[in-house]
């Protein structure tokens, strides 16, 4: 038993790694394209040049993306990483109060698991309607902006996953109690 709560705890303190890698990584995305976004907004492209070639000439050379297409690409992104940044804050919390408590198998950690599984189903969901928002938006201000398919970023079995998980645990720590 030993040994399982042990591979549990090695787990928990990679899961706990892997969210704050992920948070500090979508805060990174998230800034990249706020400053794309302005830098775009105030002609900074004519700054960077490389050799006579701007950034925007790059891109659009390169890709055959319109400025609306830009704006439209750094918004969706900046959106679904500002989402993914809060999704990110609670598993890594959830992980830290695990390892914390030393086992999984606690009534508060059955609550957090639970609330993880309604905000990995609720986030991507809300995040995504944001950014079909923003994306209609700039579309209607700017001509042959390209069409993104958001809908990839939704996927409730993670959230369902934890879901059922936090029944079990719920189940554990009530094993726990009664013993």
């Amino acid at each position: 038993m030993k040994n399982s709560l042990k591979t549990i705890q090695v787990l928990a303190q990679i899961g706990r790694v892997l969210s704050k890698i992920a948070w500090i990584c979508c805060i990174v995305g998230a800034a990249g394209c706020l400053i794309g976004i302005a830098s775009l907004a105030v002609g900074v492209d004519e700054v960077f040049k490389i050799g006579g070639v701007t950034i925007y000439g790059l891109i659009k050379n390169e890709t055959g993306m319109s400025v609306g297409s830009m704006y439209a690409s750094m918004a969706v992104g900046m959106i679904l990483c500002l989402g993914e940044i809060a999704l990110a804050l609670f598993a890594e919390r959830y992980f830290k109060n695990e390892l914390k408590a030393g086992t999984p198998f606690t009534l508060a950690g059955a609550n957090e698991m639970t609330r993880l599984g309604i905000l990995a189903i609720c986030i991507p969901v809300g995040t995504t309607i944001v950014a079909e928002i923003a994306y209609q938006v700039i579309n209607a201000v700017f001509l042959n902006v390209e069409r993104m398919n958001i809908d990839n970023f939704v996927s409730v079995g993670l959230g369902i996953a934890f879901l059922v998980m936090s029944v079990v645990l719920r189940y554990g720590a009530q094993l726990n109690a009664d013993n």
